[in-house]
């Protein structure tokens, strides 16, 4: 969600350089923005609401040279977007930015209001400003506040912190929202992530929770919640600021998707041919727990399919802001695996300490090196999927089920069901899914010709039996959350409870039959809509590609393969029929309206 970065620098670029560091954040969706900078005298702040180049055009009119700034951008929580809301807020001596909740900022703000306090904003911010200005003057000292604040605040927050009287060093800290550090040659910074940093430099530490730091120029300095100083050592970033280029194509999403059949590649060579995930004893568990949000969350669908149709294990799915509320279920015989691109998202992060507390054995999911996730389960699997910037997840989403394939299999070796001829069905099948997925995104003339039969269209609906029904939903929500159609999906089997009344001439149907035990039930299905007057789109294997005139409009043929990488195939052209559904909508493909990359708040 929100971004923050602050930078401090012998030089006198600080401007420049935050603003391009918020521009690398962009992908985690915002709605304003705004910087606070120390030109020599004061600390400036200027805001403006939309998109970061309306901020640039608010400060080319402005003398920037200074050696100090935090910047934000702003995805709004309390109060509508505009200027006041935005961020920084300043109050007395304390200028911030901030990246989460404070979700007691209410009886704050009526405890400061009776000390005289007043306020501008709608926002929780400003509150959270106020209290650490209180805190400052009572102590008297700039760290010593920042902790006691800290004690009186209640929710998640990561912050960059100027205060009036010393502007050119920068005070930070977090609880349950991301902040790195980073170390380059003529300063040192605190931002959101990696990403805002990687054009200046790629050392970093990370902070965790209940550390403060003191940045300046030169030196970072690093304290425990009793201000007694701590060593951090620094690591070194794998990704490089190229990958947070377009490199030629379109748009983000559509170069992401481009990446994906070598990311699949990775993950089969990584953690099947190469690795056993012996430290995982499948045999040890009675049930498998599977927590996510959005994306992850239909990852964790297919992921539930092949875990317990073929590694014959009980599985059960849930949404991670659900979760806390089944606690009794959870038990020391738990596996949990949760499961989250950013390794960030609050309700997984909550999930998984439930769990822990709870004696549950935790797994994680989770491309973000580092993150916070990471770092808190038992075992943290990687997708290494690199930088996704697009805010609606194509590759990230796919390495998740080719991980979820991955676990499958080992869970079948484990627990003997994995006969010589699937292992060697299966292992030609991951060998060969580089090239063929190459293949089904190469086709794009074909997903653009469905999109224009769908553009003008105001509803769409994706139907499915079995693993191919928990792929239908991945394929509803990147057309709606893209291209702003209404979508939606269902098991094909639930049509005549209710479903089928939607259905009227020309209504686009998205058919999904993969799976041949299924087939001709799902096919019946697509005939009761076609009887309706719907207009059908037809996704199924090279099997059956000569058998579907009847019922079909259009056709999308797919290689076959088996279940463990056949949803990958098929879900990649679905990105590409929402992609090209989007364009044609004159939609901002990688920043959606009114969505964030991170969920960084319950």
């Amino acid at each position: 969600m929100c971004g923050i970065i602050g930078y401090t620098t012998r030089k006198n670029n600080s401007v420049e350089v935050a603003l391009n560091g918020l521009k690398n954040l962009e992908y985690r969706g915002y709605d304003s923005s705004g910087i606070a900078f120390f030109d020599g005298q004061n600390v400036d702040i200027v805001k403006s609401k939309g998109k970061i180049s309306n901020l640039d055009e608010k400060l080319a009119t402005m003398n920037t040279d200074s050696c100090c700034a935090i910047a934000h951008t702003r995805w709004a929580t309390h109060g509508e977007p505009n200027e006041t809301n935005a961020h920084p807020h300043h109050v007395g001596d304390v200028t911030l930015v901030h990246n989460g909740i404070i979700e007691n900022y209410a009886e704050l703000k009526e405890e400061l209001i009776s000390k005289g306090y007043t306020f501008q904003s709608e926002t929780d911010t400003e509150v959270a400003t106020a209290y650490l200005d209180y805190c400052y003057k009572q102590t008297g000292d700039k760290l010593k506040a920042l902790v006691e604040a800290t004690k009186g605040l209640r929710g998640s927050y990561a912050f960059d912190v100027i205060y009036n009287d010393e502007p050119a060093t920068i005070y930070a800290t977090r609880k349950d929202s991301p902040l790195v550090i980073g170390y380059a040659h003529d300063g040192n910074f605190a931002a959101s992530d990696i990403s805002a940093i990687l054009n200046y430099t790629n050392k970093y530490s990370l902070i965790n929770e209940g550390e403060f730091v003191k940045i300046t120029r030169d030196i970072v300095t690093f304290y425990d919640s009793d201000l007694n100083e701590i060593e951090k050592k620094s690591q070194t970033a794998s990704w490089d600021a190229a990958q947070y280029q377009k490199n030629g194509y379109d748009h983000f999403m559509l170069k992401e998707i481009y990446e994906q059949p070598k990311a699949i590649a990775g993950i089969f060579d990584r953690y099947y041919t190469n690795c056993t995930y012996s430290d995982i004893d499948f045999k040890s568990f009675d049930k498998i727990h599977i927590v996510a949000c959005g994306s992850a969350m239909h990852a964790a669908l297919v992921g539930k399919y092949l875990l317990q149709t073929y590694g014959k294990i009980p599985v059960m799915v849930e949404v991670a802001s659900e979760y806390r509320y089944n606690e009794e279920l959870i038990t020391p015989s738990t596996l949990l695996i949760v499961v989250s691109q950013s390794g960030e998202t609050a309700d997984t992060i909550a999930a998984l300490r439930l769990a822990k507390e709870k004696g549950a054995y935790v797994v994680g999911i989770v491309n973000a090196v580092g993150s916070t996730i990471s770092r808190e389960v038992d075992k943290c699997i990687y997708t290494y999927a690199g930088p996704e910037i697009a805010v609606a997840t194509t590759k990230g989403y796919t390495t998740q089920v080719a991980v979820f394939s991955t676990l499958a299999l080992m869970a079948m070796k484990q627990n003997g069901v994995l006969t010589d001829e699937k292992a060697q069905e299966i292992k030609e099948d991951l060998l060969s899914i580089e090239s063929k997925l190459q293949n089904v995104i190469d086709n794009r003339d074909l997903y653009l010709d469905i999109a224009k039969d769908i553009y003008t269209h105001n509803d769409v609906f994706f139907i499915g039996r079995g693993i191919d029904s928990a792929v239908c939903m991945e394929g509803s929500l990147k057309l709606k959350e893209i291209s702003y159609t209404h979508s939606e999906s269902y098991s094909a089997g639930e049509l005549k409870h209710g479903t089928i009344s939607l259905i009227e001439e020309g209504t686009p149907v998205i058919s999904i039959a993969t799976d041949e035990k299924l087939y001709e039930k799902t096919v019946s299905n697509i005939k009761e809509t076609k009887a309706r007057g719907s207009f059908s789109i037809f996704v199924t294997t090279d099997m059956h590609k000569d058998q579907c005139s009847e019922f079909s409009d259009k056709l999308v043929v797919l290689p076959k393969t088996t279940d463990f990488t056949e949803p990958i195939l098929t879900v990649a052209a679905l990105q590409l029929i929402a992609y090209e559904t989007a364009k044609l909508r004159g939609c901002d493909i990688d920043k959606p309206r009114n969505l964030a990359k991170s969920v960084t708040v319950e």
